[in-house]
């Protein structure tokens, strides 16, 4: 927390008198925004130790209902203000955000406050017994700082700084060099929102959910003859199943999302959005999204594995990339807009899905097991995949989007024939996959 109140006042200072500010005309109460951010910050921090203790014994409840009411609390707020004071411009924003952070670390409190101590705790065998044990303090015989423990912490620090640059990093160089105006910069954060709404709402439940499950299976550190092969057996089902699922779901995304992406941006925000650069660039984010399902079940398993030595070695990996990527972004942006960030970002995930993979081989490599097969859909669903994406993008060239409703429906209806299609042939041909849903 302390270092968290340094960093939210060093950067505050950064946005307010060293980055461009916009016209107080166009966008007001900038500097009441970057102030309510930062506290905003600050205050996400103090639930933060609630927040590892609920993951790691897997209180999944909790942390939906703690999530779910935050969001909620949130945009009722922003509605609310949005429509009944327009005029307060960036204050809407900043409280709605205030309130999400305090929410959220109220239902944690409360539910500690509750839990510690209860009869379900001591059958539980919970190792925290008190809410004064969740705060800073010394414990007898041992050492002020663990040491082993320590160097892992400051090498997941490390790798958690460049994950960042290398999953925002675009935001860095639209922020810090200008490559693009505020207005372009809106165009972007629309179709960004819109497309990572699969990935926020079922890939990172996904990877949170297994990392868990991972390192609570199989002993980090250790190779594959020094585990229990009954888990061994059961993470690699698990793992082969996953990146069958994710990839399946990223693929129905790209091959739909390329001929339905100017019709959505249409129905979302009207000519302004449909006409532009909007509907390129959400087709470049349909094919991104496959790339970040396989990368999410294949990181998960890999930093679920990796002793210190490997997450230094992969530290370094992360920094030449976080060099390269930012600077691909930048020229990228420079030759082909908006559209180049995105080019940039499936670089940056295909590299390091070719990382984990790699690891995964090598992991798996003197065993029986071959999760990788996972990535290898049926032939004749990969021939259902490309029918419905000629299908599809002639349908939109032929009755989208200025044709009138009828056209659109038609469009719509073509769409949802070749999707039953593709889910049909998914139930005849994975049904290993199918039953695995099903049952987890």
């Amino acid at each position: 927390v302390p270092l968290g109140v340094f960093w939210s006042i060093f950067l505050g200072l950064v946005w307010l008198y060293l980055l461009e500010v916009p016209d107080p005309s166009v966008v007001p109460h900038y500097q009441a925004g970057v102030v309510a951010f930062g506290l905003s910050a600050i205050i996400e921090l103090l639930g933060e130790p609630f927040w590892v203790l609920a993951q790691a014994h897997l209180f999944v409840r909790l942390k939906v209902i703690a999530e779910s009411l935050s969001v909620v609390s949130k945009c009722t707020l922003t509605v609310i203000l949005v429509v009944l004071y327009p005029q307060w411009g960036l204050y809407i924003f900043s409280l709605a955000q205030l309130l999400y952070v305090s929410v959220l670390v109220i239902c944690y409190v409360i539910y500690f406050v509750m839990f510690l101590g209860s009869p379900e705790a001591t059958k539980k065998s919970f190792p925290v017994a008190r809410m004064k044990a969740l705060l800073p303090n010394m414990v007898e015989d041992e050492t002020l700082v663990n040491w082993k423990e320590a160097r892992l912490t400051w090498s997941f620090f490390k790798q958690s700084f460049l994950k960042q640059i290398l999953t925002e990093g675009e935001r860095y160089v639209m922020t810090f060099l200008n490559v693009l105006n505020f207005g372009d910069q809106g165009v972007y954060d629309i179709v960004n929102n819109l497309g990572s709404l699969v990935a926020r709402f079922i890939f990172l439940p996904i990877e949170e959910s297994f990392y868990v499950f991972f390192a609570k299976v199989l002993e980090r550190g250790k190779n594959v003859k020094d585990q229990k092969q009954d888990d061994v057996a059961m993470a690699a089902n698990v793992l082969e199943l996953l990146l069958k699922l994710v990839l399946l779901i990223g693929l129905t995304i790209m091959v739909f999302g390329y001929a339905y992406s100017q019709l959505a941006l249409d129905i979302y925000g009207g000519s302004m959005l449909s006409s532009g650069t909007g509907p390129d660039l959400l087709r470049c984010y349909s094919l991104y999204v496959l790339f970040l399902a396989i990368n999410g079940v294949t990181e998960c398993f890999t930093f679920a594995l990796m002793c210190k030595e490997e997450v230094d070695r992969y530290n370094f990996v992360m920094l030449a990339l976080s060099f390269i990527f930012l600077c691909i972004s930048y020229f990228l942006t420079r030759w082909h807009g908006s559209i180049g960030f995105i080019l940039a970002n499936c670089f940056n995930m295909g590299i390091r899905i070719a990382h984990s993979i790699h690891y995964i081989h090598h992991y798996f490599k003197e065993s029986t097991y071959r999760p990788l097969m996972g990535l290898l859909p049926s032939p004749f669903l990969i021939f259902v995949y490309i029918i419905s994406g000629v299908i599809t993008g002639f349908s939109e060239v032929f009755f989208c989007c200025d044709k009138g409703w009828i056209s659109r429906l038609i469009h719509i209806s073509m769409g949802a024939l070749c999707f039953a299609a593709t889910i049909c042939t998914m139930f005849c041909t994975e049904t290993k996959l199918i039953h695995f849903v099903r049952s987890q």
